[in-house]
């Protein structure tokens, strides 16, 4: 690592559950069985890259629960966004979902989240870590991309390409609306009356819950057919029921096959709020037909 780079660096003093190096992701690989990946909260990763300066393909760091403590090398610009969580630099409060100016050498920390669940600590220049196949993320299912991050490690940082954007955001408040499934594409394999059900059901975060899917817990949607389905492609926000009925919301890291039926799959917005509910939210779905 060359001088100036070392002087950006971040230095990693402490993550909390998990910290996670993300950024858009491996798009177009899913035919070598490979997912796309990157940030759960895309919206979220976008913004916090936009308010320090950066393309939105630049990596970031993505904190499950807060916890995350990393001393900057030279001075820089930092945001937070995804869940509302504390900022704080060298021991001052700072605001959350905004441009945020950091002196060389100073501490910045993510306390425990308000709302949500995944914090994203954008920093300007970007994480600069090696790309495989592209992309900076950390895929937990394949292994691909940098290992998870931990104490002690040293993350190199590119050189800034624009002037932050400091915007004063109010901090939105956290919907609790149902999420958008489009149903199909295997509708036909379950109870017409389980698939009804959807709409009016209640359902809680597991605690199995992870960036491979959210699985949750309630009525169950119970197939009408159980013959073998063939393994079929799996996409981003599709809602696989096994045979125990309880639903499994695929995420970021997901497997690119599948072979239990799909009963509906979610729009983009609402996957990103998937990436904010933890063990023991309730979801509710909204169902739309084709």
């Amino acid at each position: 690592m060359a001088s100036a780079a070392r002087d950006r660096a971040l230095t990693v003093a402490a993550v909390g559950a998990m910290v996670l190096v993300a950024d858009l992701g491996r798009v177009g690989h899913a035919h070598l069985g490979v997912p796309r990946s990157g940030a759960l909260d895309l919206p979220a990763h976008r913004l916090a890259n936009r308010l320090v300066g950066n393309d939105e393909h630049a990596a970031t760091l993505e904190c499950l629960g807060g916890g995350l403590r990393v001393r900057v090398g030279a001075a820089t610009t930092v945001a937070v966004t995804g869940a509302q969580v504390p900022l704080v630099v060298d021991g001052r409060p700072r605001d959350w979902g905004d441009a945020v100016a950091v002196p060389r050498g100073a501490l910045v920390e993510l306390g425990p989240p308000v709302t949500g669940l995944r914090a994203y600590l954008a920093v300007a220049g970007g994480v600069d870590v090696e790309p495989v196949l592209g992309s900076r993320s950390t895929d937990l299912l394949s292994g691909l991309g940098p290992a998870a991050v931990q104490p002690g490690d040293v993350l190199p940082v590119g050189e800034a390409h624009g002037p932050p954007r400091p915007v004063g955001l109010a901090v939105p408040p956290r919907d609790r609306g149902p999420l958008d499934l489009l149903l199909g594409p295997r509708t036909e394999w379950f109870e017409e009356s389980s698939v009804s059900a959807l709409a009016g059901s209640a359902y809680v975060v597991g605690s199995a819950s992870n960036r491979v899917g959210l699985r949750l817990e309630g009525p169950p949607v119970r197939w009408a057919r159980h013959e073998e389905l063939p393994s079929e492609g799996m996409v981003l926000g599709a809602v696989q029921v096994p045979p125990s009925g309880q639903p499994v919301v695929f995420l970021a890291d997901h497997p690119t096959t599948g072979g239990y039926p799909v009963v509906g799959v979610l729009d983009a917005a609402s996957v990103a709020r998937c990436a904010q509910l933890a063990p023991g939210d309730e979801v509710r779905f909204r169902l739309r037909r084709p």
